[in-house]
């Protein structure tokens, strides 16, 4: 593997440890409370199950870049690597996609199951959970990106072999 490859990689495995940090950071501190009928109401991440997931995720994918990023990619170890990858670039999504689900009734609500939007009431909220949303998906599309290099670079590596 040549320079320029392994450089474009670090790179690429920085720029997702720090964008799974800042979806941390910024999921960790969204709460805001809001007064109805007197009665004040909580909102934080931990109250919802699709939120601590998404926050578990990140960890766990900071935590994961944070070990490799120095790792040499070279032979068995590079496919393990991709591997390993491939199952963070997957929890990543999905956990993106629970949460867009939770969001978007946040938001909107659903008139069909008599849900109410709650922005309204705790904007800063909603504010702090897209913003956790938005360098959580930067981080999954980084990891994206990476599952594809990572690929073509051990592709690359067994056809020069043969």
């Amino acid at each position: 593997m040549t320079l320029a490859n392994r450089i474009t990689i670090f790179l690429l495995r920085l720029l997702a440890l720090g964008a799974s940090v800042a979806a941390i950071i910024i999921m960790a501190t969204s709460h805001d409370s809001a007064q109805v009928l007197g009665m004040t109401f909580e909102a934080k991440f931990t109250n919802t199950p699709t939120f601590k997931y998404f926050f578990g995720v990140n960890i766990l994918a900071s935590a994961y870049s944070l070990i490799v990023l120095f790792f040499p990619t070279k032979n068995l170890l590079g496919r393990i690597l991709l591997i390993s990858d491939i199952i963070m670039t997957l929890l990543l999504d999905s956990s993106i996609s629970a949460c867009l689900a939770i969001a978007q009734v946040g938001k909107k609500g659903n008139s069909h199951a008599g849900w109410l939007p709650i922005c309204g009431q705790v904007p800063k909220f909603c504010d702090r959970v897209t913003g956790s949303l938005i360098a959580g998906f930067a981080a999954a599309i980084l990891y994206f990106l990476l599952l594809l290099f990572s690929f073509h670079n051990v592709l690359h590596f067994y056809t020069l072999k043969a």
